[in-house]
């Protein structure tokens, strides 16, 4: 095509001079087009061969190749130009375009349009500009490496005198093109998907409706669905439904590789816009119960003709056991046979399959095994071709008779018969633990004889050379290699061979060192997590210090205070962030990570900071309406409104900015933020003009700025009214009235500021209205008679003896009416609590609103125990406990982020006084009394207090009191009343001298009380009692029946015994004398004493398990006496005193005792109980039960064991022992010598118990003695157990038992021993030892067999008298060391004892494990 010469701008020619640009002529055109065709040409043969096939080629594994290269242009100003370029590899490579060697913003205003089609990938510049003269570069990626593709493009001006004509530079062949205006289309989604939480085998739908502006049908948005920035295209995973404003996303059977971030795209010409939501995938209900989860992203590595290699991720196991191993299977493409490949499971999470057949395509997939059993298997992988991966680079084609018509191989071209060339570059394009993938040139062939290859591997030291594949030969330049050491180095060399003979080897290739075995990775760092909305929150950590081959992470989740940990990922998530989406609103949780690789999880991380889940901050918005509050020349004092939004948390900091009026540079004001609205600002110059902004700050950050202030002069003011309010606020507004607040000026003016006046105006009105006609001095005042529904803006004058001052700048502007179901605050006296309390009901309640009160329009900000403010949803109550005559006046309430809630309640001096006279009223009740507290003596000399009121309710309570003390109604008292009479009344079993006193009656009845008393001191007492024991001797000598002359008491002995005693009088022989517990007989070990008339229940091992009631009967035929005692309360606590008393002062110095599990410390005493007032202590600190330190004793001692000591655990060791007046303390210092003694014995005995427990035994099975007839088959079997597991061993009267046919010697899975005696006979009568012994020692067990003939005596063969003898160790006992021991002195090693000399012989040792048959 002949382009049109011109001249060109000079100024441009050194862009030019940077590229070199071919000028292609005619014959040069037709060489390069017919290189296009060709490659053209073999791609459509290479699809061709491939569906002939049935290979699919997509999911082999390939890097990235140019097809078809970037070509260079030279365009003219104001053109359009395109680059194309197609490009391959697996997986789909991702192509970033650069310009200059940097990164196109191709998103940015249409000026870069980046497009693939089907693997074609262009680059469109729509209207070239001069600076679009450079270097432009295509790079393509992925996994397997980069390819790069490179073309200039040169931009020239044409002359003045062909701006005529925007096209004339243009051949006549070339249409007149026009300009391109593309149409910028407005996206808006009208609805929108949310997350999807669903289990394997379900199915999610994502839809989301748009609306366009214009709609036009020709130019609808490209709908794009991405899962994790992976473009989604459908298929028979993922269904995707497009048109009429609505784009579907459909997921018909769900698995957890569908887990991920969806995002809907929607693509025009003029921009984008896109939304996005997780799909949150869990395990499906497993085969077994407990069993794994099923594994998932199963990829195909290296395939090949023969083999390739899978790998994927395993499953997350928060709630099930650790995965033992995984199952690969395959199926092959056009069955459903599914074939298990590896016989055991493999833990890593990669295996080679070889044994596939050239040319067969293939399914896999992988199933988990944990000790509960295997998992659903996986989705399966795409379908893979055992192919040769280079078979297709030999294709080229062939020119006949000028035009293309061939396409063939390389080796159809026949050549003379020789052997091939040297193969070259040989390398490892992978490597992993027993295997590495070698890769190499192949030579230049041509022949038609096949060609092969052998590879030879030398390991590094060995300087040998091994053939690798001896029995299949290799038909591609590319091989697995298996069966490698670990961690070892090696070398490798190829030798290319057909059937003329074989090449030289190669060069050998560098070292190849197998990769070691890592592990698993360790544990993710700190887990910090961030507020995201209201039911998400933002998850980050610091990555593992070892990662080890990194996969991915698995974040668990769980709410704080529970252990109830599930999964909030169910699929590796690559990144060090992750949303949690679907939380509670205003729960709390915590989180931990857990690593991945190959190899399994690793341990968890710390968990984070517990978290409630609320929206995340935001930037405030701009303050408004800057206002200047007074001048004085060098100074300006400023006020601005808040943001109307303040971005859910409160401001923090505002910042001034200033400059001169008509500048344009704003200049910082203060590098201190300010916390207030009012500022000075310093350092103004005098006559100047300035304007001002503000900007607002939160913990989210800085917000946006306010709008320029109007100028402000800097002139003195000197005018004698005062200076502007401030800060207007409207509260309580109604359909014809609302409360406007404000704050007072800065500038009085020449005096006082003595009152306010409120003007008010409709929106958009200068018809200023004055609210009050007389000052008011609050600043505060209720406008009335505005007109329901209109629109209103408010200001404020000062006004002192000079007259009205300046008008305050129009407040925000308020519409009269009343939200809908406003409430006012009430006022009222509780019935019950007799508190005054305002309440006040909010007709709306928003996340994070709060009531605020407020007295005289002052915010009440002393609360106390008198003054108390309770909420309850959105019922808030302000509650005087105490209140006070000052309290009066006008209280408010306001309802934060809310439209306005408010509402106030005036209350006067008189009405207060009322209500504080009915609080009185309600708080002291007082129940009238008919009779005061009076007393009557009764039969037995029992006493009865009684008192009657006017009226009583069945809910009555009341309480009698003797001395200041409460007595019990329990019997033999008794505490009665009667409703219908009013008659309280308390019996006293027992008046005594010791009775003397006040007596009190305290009632309760609903909010009523009452109390009397009655004294009975001196005469008055000793006439009472002198009274009562006349009535109960009188009833003695009438009744004439056995008593308690002293009733039962609890006597503590100076041994600490606690034992029961009371005293019976008036008996005679047939007199029976009875002992009860909660009404359940005692049979002492001795009996009562009746003689003497003294009774006696000692009571053992006293302590809380002994408490009770306890009885005491006498009684015979003229009667029956009862005595009893309740041992609780303070009975027991005296008791319990009592021993503390006795026990701390017999108490001895601290021991030690050494166990098995660590260092116990001892007191004796004469008597201890865990209800004793005793404590231990660690130097200074309180020593609690708990599994370190366990706290104990025995009747006769208190311990206190140290379990499993280290160092820390050393010291001062007290017991205190405390009762009512004394405190006893023993201390022991377990540090230094003391404490290494004591830690040697303890590993002493702890190493003793280990071998005791671990050493080899018989479980049972043996007889003491066997009789059996000769020629019979005797079987003498048992149950041996041991860790190690023991060996085993027989002897015959102390010689070893040889095995042959006729002794068989067996021992079954390790624990099963058995002797079998075919043919017995006589010589074979004598004692058998069976010895069963590991490194911890053993036992030696004896059986005695007597053989009889037939027709003989049955012999009696006696057993010997030691059937059982244990063997010690033979070696020092070593325990097993945990992973981090603690720093403790070694225990020296003591000699291990010999064993007994009765088990003699070698003994023969059993056969492991076997079984006969």
């Amino acid at each position: 095509m002949a382009m049109r010469s011109g001249n060109y701008n000079h100024e441009y020619y050194h862009k030019q001079s940077k590229y070199v640009v071919k000028e292609y002529s005619s014959s040069e055109s037709v060489v390069d087009d017919y290189q296009h065709k060709a490659a053209v040409r073999i791609q459509g043969v290479v699809r061709k061969k491939m569906v002939e096939k049935y290979v699919r080629e997509e999911p082999m594994i390939r890097g990235p190749k140019f097809v078809v290269r970037l070509r260079s242009h030279t365009v003219f100003e104001n053109s359009p130009i395109k680059l194309f370029c197609t490009v391959e590899g697996f997986p789909v490579p991702i192509v970033t375009w650069y310009k200059d060697g940097v990164i196109l913003e191709h998103g940015s205003a249409g000026r870069y349009i980046v497009d693939d089609n089907v693997g074609m990938r262009s680059l469109e510049i729509p209207r070239c500009g001069t600076d679009d003269t450079a270097q432009y570069s295509a790079v393509a990626s992925n996994i397997h490496g980069q390819a790069s593709s490179q073309a200039s493009i040169i931009v020239k001006r044409f002359r003045q005198e062909d701006e005529s004509c925007l096209y004339a530079w243009l051949p006549y062949t070339v249409p007149m093109l026009p300009s391109i205006q593309y149409t910028k289309i407005n996206i808006t989604f009208t609805e929108k998907f949310g997350p999807v939480f669903a289990s394997e085998g379900g199915s999610a739908s994502l839809t989301a409706t748009m609306h366009l502006e214009p709609n036009l049908a020709n130019l609808q948005p490209d709908s794009q669905w991405y899962r994790d920035d992976t473009r989604l295209v459908d298929s028979k995973w993922v269904k995707i439904n497009t048109g009429r404003g609505t784009s579907t996303l459909t997921i018909p059977n769900l698995f957890k590789d569908d887990e991920g971030l969806y995002t809907l795209r929607l693509v025009t010409k003029g921009g984008t816009a896109e939304h996005s939501a997780f799909i949150s995938v869990s395990d499906g209900p497993p085969p077994v119960v407990g069993a794994p989860g099923a594994p998932m992203d199963i990829r195909i590595h290296d395939a090949n003709r023969d083999y390739v290699i899978v790998s994927w991720k395993p499953p997350n196991t928060t709630t099930e056991g650790p995965i033992l191993g995984y199952f690969v299977d395959k199926c092959e493409v056009g069955t459903e046979n599914w074939a298990q490949c590896n016989d055991h499971p493999i833990k890593i999470c990669k295996y080679p399959v070889p044994g596939l057949f050239e040319g067969h395509s293939y399914y896999f997939r992988v199933r988990a095994v944990n000790a509960r059993g295997i998992s659903k298997p996986s989705r399966m992988s795409d379908p893979i071709a055992a192919l040769d991966p280079t078979e297709f680079e030999r294709l080229h084609a062939l020119k006949l008779g000028g035009k293309l018509d061939v396409v063939t191989y390389d080796d159809d071209m026949e050549a003379e018969g020789k052997p091939p060339g040297v193969s070259s570059g040989i390398y490892a394009s992978e490597t992993d633990r027993t295997y590495v993938v070698l890769s190499w040139k192949a030579p230049a062939y041509s022949s038609k004889a096949p060609m092969w290859y052998y590879i030879e591997k030398c390991q590094v030291g060995t300087a040998a050379w091994q053939r690798v594949n001896t029995q299949v030969p290799i038909r591609s330049p590319r091989y697995a290699v298996f069966d490698l050491a670990e961690g070892k180095e090696y070398q490798f060399r190829v030798l290319s061979a057909n059937m003329y003979g074989t090449s030289e080897p190669s060069e050998p290739s560098k070292l190849i060192q197998t990769q070691a075995l890592k592990g698993v990775p360790s544990a993710p760092g700190q887990v910090i997590s961030t507020r995201e909305t209201d039911t998400s929150l933002l998850i980050q950590w610091a990555p593992p210090k070892e990662p080890n081959n990194l996969i991915g992470y698995y974040i668990d989740q769980c709410v704080k205070g529970s252990k109830d940990w599930t999964s909030a990922n169910h699929k590796p998530h690559s990144s060090t962030k992750f949303v949690v989406s679907g939380l509670t609103t205003g729960e709390t949780y915590v989180f931990r990570v857990q690593a991945i690789n190959e190899l399994g999880l690793s341990d968890e991380s710390q968990e984070s900071s517990p978290l409630s889940v609320k929206a995340a901050l935001t930037s405030p918005t701009a303050p408004y309406d800057v206002a200047l509050l007074g001048c004085d020349g060098q100074s300006m004092v400023l006020n601005w409104k808040k943001p109307l939004h303040t971005g859910g948390t409160a401001i923090n900091a505002y910042f001034v900015d200033k400059r001169r009026s008509g500048a344009t540079m704003w200049r910082e004001v203060h590098i201190p933020a300010v916390t207030e609205r009012v500022y000075q600002v310093e350092g103004l110059t005098q006559g100047a003009i300035y304007q001002f902004r503000v900007y607002a700050a939160n913990l989210a950050g800085l917000g946006k700025s306010s709008k320029a202030s109007a100028d402000f002069s800097c002139e003195a003011w000197t005018m004698p009214e005062p200076g502007p309010a401030y800060d207007l606020t409207a509260s309580e507004v109604r359909d014809t009235s609302l409360v406007l607040e404000w704050k007072k000026p800065v500038y009085y003016g020449s005096g006082p500021i003595t009152g306010y006046h409120v003007e008010y105006a409709k929106k958009g009105s200068s018809d200023w209205t004055r609210a009050n006609e007389t000052a008011v001095s609050h600043r505060y005042l209720k406008v009335e008679g505005l007109e329901e529904g209109a629109k209103y803006v408010f200001r404020v004058r000062g006004v002192n003896e000079a007259g009205v001052g300046m008008a305050s700048l129009p407040s925000d502007s308020v519409v009269a009416k009343a939200l809908a179901g406003a409430q006012e605050v009430s006022c009222s006296v509780d019935e019950k609590s007799g508190d005054i309390v305002f309440a006040f009901e909010s007709c709306q309640m928003n996340v994070g609103s709060e009531f605020l009160w407020k007295k005289n329009y002052k915010e009440i900000t002393e609360f106390s125990s008198s003054i108390v403010v309770h909420t309850e949803g959105n019922l808030c109550k302000l509650m005087f406990k105490n209140a006070v005559k000052e309290d009066f006046g006008t209280y408010s309430v306001s309802v934060s982020h809310t439209d306005g809630v408010s509402s106030s309640c005036s209350i006067s001096a008189e009405e207060l006084q009322k209500m504080l006279e009915l609080s009185y009223s309600i708080r002291h009740p007082i129940i009238p009394l008919k009779s005061e507290l009076a007393y009557k003596i009764l039969e037995r000399g029992r006493m009865r207090f009684w008192l009657q009121a006017e009226e009583i309710s069945s809910k009555v309570t009341y309480k009698f009191f003797a001395n200041n003390k409460e007595l019990s109604g329990a019997d033999p008292n008794k505490m009665a009343h009667d409703v219908s009479t009013g008659v309280i009344e308390f019996i006293l079993d027992h008046f005594t001298e010791d009775s003397e006193g006040t007596y009190t009656c305290q009632i309760t009845d609903g909010g009523g009380k009452a109390q009397s008393s009655l004294v009975l001191i001196g005469d008055a007492f000793k006439a009472a009692l002198a009274e009562a024991d006349y009535q109960r001797r009188e009833y003695i000598r009438v009744k004439e029946g056995p008593h308690f002359s002293e009733f039962l008491t609890v006597k503590v002995g100076e041994d600490c015994s606690v034992t029961l005693v009371c005293k019976v009088a008036n008996l005679k022989k047939e007199s029976e004398f009875h002992w009860y517990k909660e009404d359940t007989e005692i049979i002492p070990d001795v009996k009562p004493d009746l003689g003497s008339g003294v009774c006696k229940l000692p009571i053992h091992l006293f302590s809380r398990k002994t408490t009770g009631v306890y009885k005491a009967t006498i009684s015979d035929d003229r009667g029956k006496d009862m005595s009893q005692v309740d041992i609780s309360g303070k009975v027991f606590d005296d008791v319990i005193n009592k021993i503390n008393q006795l026990a701390g002062a017999s108490a001895a110095e601290l021991v030690i005792n050494c166990t098995a599990t660590g260092i116990q410390l001892q007191c004796h005493m004469k008597y201890y109980t865990s209800e004793m007032n005793i404590h231990w202590m660690h130097g200074e600190s309180k020593v609690g039960h708990s599994e370190k330190c366990v706290i104990g004793g025995t009747p006769a001692m208190a311990t206190m064991e140290v379990i499993e000591p280290n160092d820390k655990d050393k010291g001062v060791y007290s017991i205190v022992i405390t009762d009512l007046e004394n405190t006893n303390k023993r201390t022991l210092d377990l540090s230094g010598d003391v404490y290494d003694k004591a830690y040697a014995q303890f590993q002493k005995l702890k190493a003793e118990a280990y071998a005791e427990m671990n050493r080899g035994k018989v479980m049972g099975g043996l007889p003491d003695v066997v009789t059996i007839m000769e020629k019979k088959t005797l079987s003498l079997t048992c149950t041996v157990c041991g860790d190690p597991k023991p060996l085993v061993s027989w002897l015959k009267n102390g010689n070893d038992v040889e095995p042959d046919n006729q002794y068989v010697v067996s021992l079954d899975q390790g624990k099963f021993a058995c002797l079998t005696i075919n043919g017995i006979g006589m010589d074979d009568s004598g004692k058998y030892t069976m010895i069963v012994q590991n490194k911890y020692g053993g036992e030696c067990v004896d059986i005695v067999v007597s053989v009889y003939r037939h027709g003989d005596t049955i012999p009696v063969a006696k057993p010997n008298l030691t059937a059982k003898t244990i063997i010690p160790p033979k070696m020092p006992i070593e325990l097993p060391q945990p992973k981090t021991a603690a720093p403790s002195p070694a225990p020296p090693a003591s000699p291990s004892p010999a064993p007994p000399k009765a088990v003699g012989g070698r003994g023969m040792k059993s056969p492991t494990p076997t079984r006969r048959k």
